[in-house]
């Protein structure tokens, strides 16, 4: 998948002028790579085109104007766009209650190494372990956090029948375990990213 430059990043004023016509082509974009895993785990599937949204929402939001903070975010954000063969996630624990996230989030340790993707049926299934991505700096030994960074290698075998389905997200932690089923949007939309399309 193609990485960000910063010629891919508007000037705050340009963004101002179509902030709100980007922003509903990316609400739409993430409702078909949004996985809502159980009650309150949600996987946010990456692209260019999310993380270009993000870029432009961290420059707005941080009044960035020189190329330097703008190049920065570049590669900060470039990180997070899937390699080829590869699908990139953002976790989210979707907890806005204080006091249920000072239960749930020192039960959830380890939550980031805990979700596969599986891809087919039977004894055709391919399970995709996921790799978590900075997994130090946003994890202690007593407590998780609220999002974590996710990266699946898919074998190139597995496109097709990603496509063809079925595939589900499933997260097998001890303390939380839930699957989804992808539908196919879903998995039209991950194909798509495996194949570089």
């Amino acid at each position: 998948m193609r990485k960000l430059t910063t010629d891919d990043i508007l000037d705050l004023r340009e963004y101002e002028r179509e902030r709100e016509a980007l922003r509903a082509e990316v609400i739409a974009l993430k409702k078909r790579r949004r996985v809502n895993v159980g009650e309150i785990v949600t996987l946010t599937f990456e692209s260019t085109d999310t993380m270009r949204f993000q870029v432009h929402e961290m420059a707005r939001a941080e009044r960035m104007v020189s190329d330097e903070q703008i190049a920065h975010e570049v590669e900060t954000y470039n990180a997070l766009i899937p390699e080829d063969g590869e699908l990139s996630a953002t976790l989210f624990i979707e907890i806005t209650d204080g006091d249920e996230l000072r239960r749930w989030l020192p039960r959830l340790v380890g939550i980031q190494r805990s979700v596969s993707l599986r891809i087919g049926e039977g004894e055709d299934t391919v399970v995709v372990s996921c790799i978590p991505e900075d997994e130090e700096r946003l994890t202690r030994e007593d407590v998780t956090s609220t999002v974590h960074y996710l990266k699946f290698k898919v074998p190139p075998g597995a496109i097709d029948a990603l496509r063809a389905g079925p595939a589900s997200i499933v997260v097998d932690h001890p303390a939380y375990g839930a699957a989804a089923t992808l539908d196919a949007d879903q998995r039209a939309e991950l194909a798509g990213d495996l194949a570089g399309v």
